[in-house]
């Protein structure tokens, strides 16, 4: 392996600090999904008490991700140029309160803008923690991190969801929305103390060897071709695209799917839809530890692993979905279950890594955007419809194609990985 193309960034930060920082990041993970979720648990609470129509209890989910589009990537901007820290702090304040706010609301409007405002407060945690992370830990770490952080993203949507009813069913959903924010705000109050890397500053390196080398501050036009100059870290982001799609589409449809081909009941089929995706706790550090042991010999790996675990993920889903029924399907959807999140955590550091680091975040809030405007908005919608037209069974049957698609876009990103990786800035993190 070209170790000069994959140098470790210098810092001054002890591995104590390091993992005292994960855990303050993962726990903010947490609790933002804990707060994002819990109104999946409580909607037919709220529905009944103020006669909410179907779509309007949808609503109140949408309209965080609705905010997050629209205000993740000048957030990220924020996180780039002023501090990660105080940014994840604030972020982390604001969706505590707005989601107290929700215990609080009097009218279905009220309740909907207080959901908006927790997208507001969540819309740049997720590129702000992943710059922290990809400084925390050197390269041949960071995947396998990757996917241990994002482990708090199941176990918040289960508690979310599982807490939320619970509290609702004992002492009203009002409490629910108060007693989930408290933890949060804790552990945001304690991010404000914990060490940060210095800003860094947007130069390029500038003049050949025989002439001398210098730094020039990038211009507006350097930025932007610092990502369209990139071809792994574009293709990433539209490998994401098939990869989400499926998850969502399994997440959304799978319980459907499972009672009106299986004859069986909703709530069962929801338990069985349950199993599948606790399974993302073994594919995520799992898929982040194997792809950190091929980087090691390959660095085109990070992008290689990705393609082949989207490409099984496809023959997993059609074997399961189109060739099998019963108890052999489910056993192969179990492997599915684990090779639906494995691609992430390489994946997620390859937008860290291919791109200067001083707009970590605002790269990797591009693949947000991406992500969630045409795969995770769209594959109810698109399954939906398809369902409509040719019934479940069909519509199903035809997440493979977008796996595929995605496999053969994270393997052409893997063709060039090696000479972007080369041309990033090298810096070494000052911790403070």
């Amino acid at each position: 392996m070209n170790h000069d193309a994959v140098a470790p960034e210098g810092s001054k930060l002890s591995t104590r600090s390091a993992y005292y920082i994960f855990t303050l990041l993962f726990l903010l993970y947490f609790f933002d999904y804990v707060d994002r979720t819990i109104v999946t648990s409580v909607a037919p609470f709220i529905r009944d008490e103020w006669g909410l129509t179907d779509m309007q209890s949808g609503l109140l989910m949408s309209v965080v991700y609705w905010s997050i589009v629209a205000f993740v990537f000048p957030v990220s901007i924020i996180v780039d140029r002023w501090s990660r820290k105080k940014t994840v702090g604030v972020m982390a304040l604001l969706w505590t309160f707005a989601t107290v706010a929700c215990a609080f609301t009097k009218s279905f409007p009220q309740l909907l803008m207080a959901r908006g405002a927790i997208g507001i407060g969540e819309a740049g945690y997720a590129p702000a923690g992943t710059a922290m992370l990809s400084g925390l830990f050197p390269p041949e770490k960071r995947s396998r991190m990757m996917g241990f952080w994002n482990i708090a993203i199941p176990l918040g949507t289960a508690v979310g969801i599982g807490l939320g009813g619970f509290i609702a069913t004992h002492w009203g959903w009002r409490h629910a929305f108060g007693l989930v924010a408290l933890p949060g705000a804790i552990v945001a109050i304690l991010f404000f103390f914990v060490k940060d890397y210095k800003t860094v500053e947007l130069v390029k390196t500038v003049g050949a060897h025989d002439t001398g080398k210098g730094k020039v501050r990038m211009s507006k036009m350097d930025i932007v071709r610092e990502f369209i100059h990139t071809p792994s870290l574009m293709l990433t982001n539209v490998g994401f695209i098939g990869c989400i799609f499926v998850n969502n589409a399994i997440i959304f449809w799978m319980p459907t799917y499972f009672h009106r081909t299986g004859g069986i009941s909703i709530s069962e089929a929801g338990v069985k839809t349950s199993m599948l995706m606790v399974l993302a706790l073994v594919g995520l550090p799992l898929g982040g530890w194997l792809a950190d042991m091929w980087f090691k010999k390959r660095v085109s790996a990070r992008l290689l692993f990705p393609a082949i675990t989207s490409a099984l993920n496809a023959v997993a889903i059609f074997v399961a979905i189109s060739l099998l029924t019963g108890q052999a399907q489910f056993l192969m959807l179990l492997l599915m279950g684990v090779l639906a999140s494995a691609f992430a955590p390489a994946a997620i550091t390859a937008t860290q890594e291919a791109i200067h680091p001083g707009l970590r975040a605002i790269s990797y809030s591009l693949c947000v955007v991406v992500q969630n405007l045409f795969g995770a908005s769209m594959a109810p919608i698109v399954i939906g419809k398809l369902s409509d037209l040719y019934g479940i069974q069909t519509a199903m049957s035809v997440l493979p194609v977008f796996l595929a698609a995605s496999a053969l876009v994270f393997l052409a990103g893997s063709l060039f990985y090696a000479r972007d990786l080369a041309k990033v800035e090298k810096v070494a993190l000052e911790w403070e």
